[in-house]
């Protein structure tokens, strides 16, 4: 079992182009089933059409990185770097809310138009049909959510003719160069604003994004030179790709997506039991540091020995429940 895990390690997979095919590794020394690593597989993009079979709008969860690496029997493996554990190992989940206000004449209005709108369609409905008793309770239910919407409290109609009030004076005082707006005006007069009904209301869902920072000092010259194929395998795979596209006069017309990245904390062969999950992300930010002691210094053949390579990554899309079902650990 563990002569089995170590040839699948150190066993590039080798292809036309090394830095798109190749298996790299840094760094070099054995590793064991016990070994706590970080692994980068590389696959071709799919659009959204494609992995949906023809919409245009994926569903939650298409991203995601099955059980022990399982995927979409579509997906395009292209390569894979193993790295030693980061330094800064962290999540970080959020989601968007945003301020909502609507005071009380305005929930009123809205609930007044809103049951207009539904029974009106209810009783156009029937009337086409010739239901003479449906046209009438839909009538009739049309006013009493209309009623409903509005309050029985009279003080409601009291609050509307004030504000009318206020409004026609601000809009007046705006013509002759004032800036004075309704809900002032009401204050000066009475000391009262309306209530604004403030709530906390869900935007929408945001896309993560993840830092990584790994030292390099590379011990031998084959380490030299994986680290070398590291640095350039990462740099090749986020770049646009114009190869195969529409070109015009040595211009190409179309880009096409970089490749994508799927990372997992790996311990041995198998997924990390603890950390978290990743869904398949683009690198968005490479950089390197080729004088990681701070002074330049090369062995014989030219290469540092020392570096600090950071890499920057982001999800395709977000974190949903659903994604939860399966995900071992802290899940995502």
């Amino acid at each position: 079992m563990l002569n089995r895990f170590l040839r699948g390690l150190n066993s590039p997979v080798r292809g036309k182009t090394r830095f798109n095919s190749g298996g790299f590794r840094y760094p070099l020394e054995a590793l064991t089933e016990t070994t706590d690593y970080m692994s980068f597989t590389i696959v071709e993009y799919q659009p959204v059409k494609e992995r949906s079979g023809g919409s245009l709008v994926g569903s939650p969860g298409s991203r995601r990185i099955g059980p022990q690496g399982t995927r979409d029997k579509a997906t395009k493996i292209l390569g894979s770097i193993i790295l030693q554990m980061p330094s800064n190992i962290q999540d970080g989940n959020a989601v968007d809310y945003g301020e909502s206000k609507m005071n009380t004449l305005m929930g009123a209005a809205a609930g007044v138009i809103g049951s207009g709108i539904e029974g009106g369609g209810a009783a156009l409905s029937a009337a086409l049909k010739g239901d003479e008793a449906g046209l009438q309770e839909a009538k009739d239910n049309m006013s009493k959510e209309m009623k409903n919407s509005v309050g029985m409290d009279a003080g409601i109609m009291d609050a509307a003719s004030t504000f009318v009030t206020a409004k026609a004076t601000s809009a007046a005082l705006g013509a002759l160069g004032g800036n004075v707006s309704a809900a002032q005006l009401m204050a000066r007069q009475t000391g009262q604003i309306f209530n604004p009904n403030m709530e906390l209301l869900f935007n929408g869902p945001t896309l993560r994004s993840f830092n990584f920072s790994f030292k390099m000092t590379p011990r031998s010259p084959e380490e030299a030179r994986e680290c070398k194929n590291i640095i350039r395998s990462f740099k090749l795979n986020m770049a646009p790709k114009t190869k195969g596209t529409a070109s015009v006069g040595g211009s190409g017309v179309f880009l096409k997506t970089p490749n994508v990245f799927e990372l997992r904390y790996k311990k041995g062969n198998s997924e990390h039991p603890f950390l978290h999950k990743f869904k398949q992300c683009f690198l968005t930010n490479i950089s390197v540091n080729y004088t990681g002691e701070g002074v330049y210094a090369t062995y014989d053949d030219a290469s540092p020995i020392s570096m600090q390579l950071d890499l920057s990554f982001k999800e395709l899309e977000p974190i949903y429940d659903v994604d939860y079902d399966d995900a071992g650990g802290v899940g995502f």
